[in-house]
């Protein structure tokens, strides 16, 4: 098979596949100890015979085929580390753009040098090319607007000028065909003179242009009235070639968003004076660029904890944010090492406010470092004047509530009115709407959530092609987080998951773990990210605040300026709190189900002899001579999860219960908690923190006043029906 075909290596997995198969039958699918800390198991609980329609046991989770021969070749582990073979390739770009804002128009040239790392020699190498969902004819999963693509004029391969194929055959099938470049959709593939050795580079050098269009991309890019310029997508990208996937070459058709390897980019943009350039990586000639006055007040805001406006409208008005040019456009130039993407925006109406925000020892020195938060915007975006203020707080947050320092010296967010009205990242930047007509604190929202992203995708250099929860779902997890600190008192959680639960109640969610294009139309967003943080909070919940911090920063740790899978992120949460979690995968993110625990009676046990099931009315008033109360809890949904049951009696006494996941995990639907004798049992609720997002809150709660009144409101209507029926008796006779 060639080695330009996406990789699938002929290993023997089915050792491994047994092994797997047999640890889990070997445990039931359950663990033991799963009781948090904090909740007593129940004094006596016993389980009731299943329902007739018997519930779902989760099966093991069994990583793909890449995954497992990716552990036998010694590149993953089943702990969840990288292995010791593990290997990702590396890219060197030089890029050039020239933007004519006139024509709105891009000119590109770069020289591109791909270091193939891995074992396997690469006769044929891939690109990205997403401009070209603009393309006539292209293939999309969303609206965008034809702007006829990326128009090649020159692409060399290890000195060597290629032509254009007139092939289009598939990936994989290119065996006999010589040198030469084709054009699939999305997707450049070059066929090099000779194949690329393990441990060797390859040098390619392009030239295109492209229609730079008002919404790229998915709306992630464009252009904004006659002042602003915000470019995304719009070079030659090397695909990633991983141990897992091998290619990675899905076309890109505007919805789901990269999958992208690491680098360095020596990046420079060409614009008229006056047009105001931030980009990924840090300006290497500030001086050259920026107004003297500009550039003095930005040095004043990278030693500053308060806002600097550092260009001005009355800068703007006067043609003072940049130096001027002679005989031709500024050249701006960037550097950024160890990112995964590089973009840019170009503006001339729009001011330009900074501050420094602390981020944590990055050299282990002892010493505080700090990178600056740019916020830039058009003064017809009123309320991005709390940008700067906001990105300050959520790169602090992140760097402290991660454990890991925010790598880069700046992160720049740029208003992009209306390119967009959501967000978008990139590395060090990100594109956002005005949210003029929205509050305050959805700006603050969208600003934490878009960088968030700074560390997943950007550092955990996850696949988000095919799994945006990864990125998606863990960021919204973070932004909830980080507007705890933020709003204090706050439910940052709400949102998430009353929009999944909606979702849930309606039957119309999509696995999480179905490739991001392929989500059901409408739904994409449940299974990417209100879902995923859902199931995040309920994870913290289940572990413990502790555990789950540790597990989740270790994850993030192992896998910094790495390409983990789902496998990876399970296994390591599993390695470092100790526990099986395979229940819990397979429940939330490969099914559907749903999670409905009820409490269904509460009973006394008359003389303490009973046998735990229990035959009495629904009661709760144990006099204290008795044997106690019995509660009996049912699990209504799919999804097992332990039922934590707070008990309070009367006297103000307040027990925590808890029916173990493993009894659900024995297929019971049923479970009694028995309450010694005391006080009166006066209220019953299962999950009083709301940790776990169960379908139907109302039958959580059981309450004896409520209970005695519904009872006497039933006794009051029996009576009444039988007046009715001894009247309709007297009428008829």
């Amino acid at each position: 098979m060639s080695a330009t075909h996406v990789m699938i290596r002929s290993l023997s997995i089915a050792p491994l596949l047994g092994a797997v198969l047999a640890a889990s039958a070997a445990t039931g699918f359950a663990s033991a100890g799963f009781a948090s800390a904090g909740f007593a198991p129940a004094t006596a609980a016993s389980a009731a015979p299943a329902d007739t329609l018997r519930r779902p046991i989760p099966y093991p989770v069994v990583p793909s085929r890449g995954f497992l021969e990716a552990v036998e070749n010694g590149t993953r582990t089943t702990s969840g580390r990288p292995g010791p073979a593990y290997w990702q390739q590396w890219t060197d770009y030089e890029l050039k753009a020239t933007i004519r804002p006139a024509e709105r128009r891009l000119y590109g040239g770069g020289r591109i040098v791909y270091h193939n790392r891995s074992p396997d020699s690469l006769s044929t190498l891939y690109l990205h090319l997403m401009q070209n969902v603009h393309a006539v004819g292209a293939m999309r999963n969303r609206p965008q607007l034809v702007t006829g693509g990326i128009v090649l004029s020159r692409v060399v391969a290890a000195g060597a000028e290629l032509t254009l194929q007139a092939s289009r055959r598939p990936p994989g099938s290119e065996d006999e065909l010589p040198p030469g470049y084709a054009v699939l959709g999305t997707i450049l593939r070059v066929i090099l003179p000779e194949a690329l050795q393990p441990g060797e580079s390859v040098e390619l050098e392009l030239d295109w242009t492209f229609q730079i269009p008002s919404r790229g991309g998915g709306n992630r890019m464009g252009w904004s009235g006659d002042d602003l310029f915000f470019i995304a997508y719009w070079y030659p990208q090397m695909a990633v070639y991983d141990d897992v996937v091998g290619w990675q070459i899905d076309p890109f058709l505007g919805a789901a968003e990269l999958y992208t390897g690491f680098g360095s980019y020596d990046l420079t943009v060409e614009v008229p004076e006056g047009w105001l350039v931030l980009a990924s990586g840090t300006l290497l000639n500030p001086g050259e660029v920026l107004d003297p006055s500009v550039l003095a007040r930005l040095g004043q805001a990278e030693g500053s904890d308060s806002v600097v406006h550092v260009v001005r409208e009355g800068d703007l008005a006067a043609g003072r944010a940049t130096r001027s040019s002679v005989g031709g456009p500024l050249s701006w130039r960037f550097h950024a090492d160890t990112a995964r993407d590089v973009s840019f925006s170009a503006s001339r109406a729009s001011v330009w406010d900074a501050v420094r925000t602390p981020v944590g020892d990055r050299d282990a020195d002892g010493q505080t470092d700090y990178a600056r938060v740019d916020a830039v915007y058009r003064p017809s975006a009123p309320r991005w004047a709390n940008a700067a203020r906001y990105g300050q707080h959520a790169i602090d947050f992140f760097s402290r509530y991660l454990a890991l320092p925010y790598p880069w010296n700046h992160m720049s967010a740029i208003e992009g009115g209306g390119i967009m009205g959501g967000g978008m990242e990139f590395p060090m930047m990100t594109l956002m709407g005005s949210y003029n007509t929205r509050s305050d604190s959805a700006l603050y929202y969208v600003t934490a959530h878009e960088l968030g992203h700074m560390w997943l995708p950007m550092i955990v250099g996850s696949d988000e092609r095919r799994h945006a929860w990864m990125d998606e779902g863990m960021t919204s997890f973070n932004e909830n987080q980080s507007r705890k600190e933020f709003f204090p008192g706050e439910d940052s959680e709400d949102s998430d998951r009353e929009g999944y639960l909606a979702v849930a109640r309606a039957g119309e969610e999509g696995e999480m773990m179905r490739w991001t294009d392929h989500h059901y139309p409408g739904r994409a967003g449940t299974a990417s990210y209100s879902k995923p943080s859902t199931v995040h909070a309920a994870l913290q919940g289940l572990l413990g605040e502790d555990a789950f911090l540790a597990a989740y920063r270790e994850y993030i740790r192992r896998w910094a300026y790495k390409h983990p899978t789902p496998w990876d992120f399970f296994h390591t949460m599993e390695d470092v709190t100790g526990r099986d979690l395979e229940w819990f995968w397979r429940a939330w993110y490969y099914e559907t189900w749903t999670l409905d625990q009820a409490v269904t009676d509460v009973r006394e046990r008359g003389d303490g002899t009973g046998d735990g099931t229990g035959d009495g009315k629904v009661a709760g008033t144990g006099n204290g001579t008795g044997g106690g109360t019995e509660i009996v809890i049912r699990d209504l949904g799919l999804v097992p999860m332990p039922a934590r049951v707070q008990v309070t009696r009367e006297d103000g006494e307040v027990l925590d219960l808890e029916v173990s996941v493993d009894t659900w995990l024995a297929g019971a639907a049923e479970a009694v908690l028995t309450v010694p004798s005391g006080s009166p049992v006066v209220r019953v609720e299962i999950d009083p923190e709301g940790l776990f997002p169960d379908v139907d809150r109302d039958n959580n709660v059981w309450d004896a006043a409520e209970s005695a009144g519904s009872e006497g409101a039933e006794s009051e209507g029996a009576g009444s029906e039988g007046a009715e029926s001894e009247n309709e008796a007297g009428r008829e006779g």
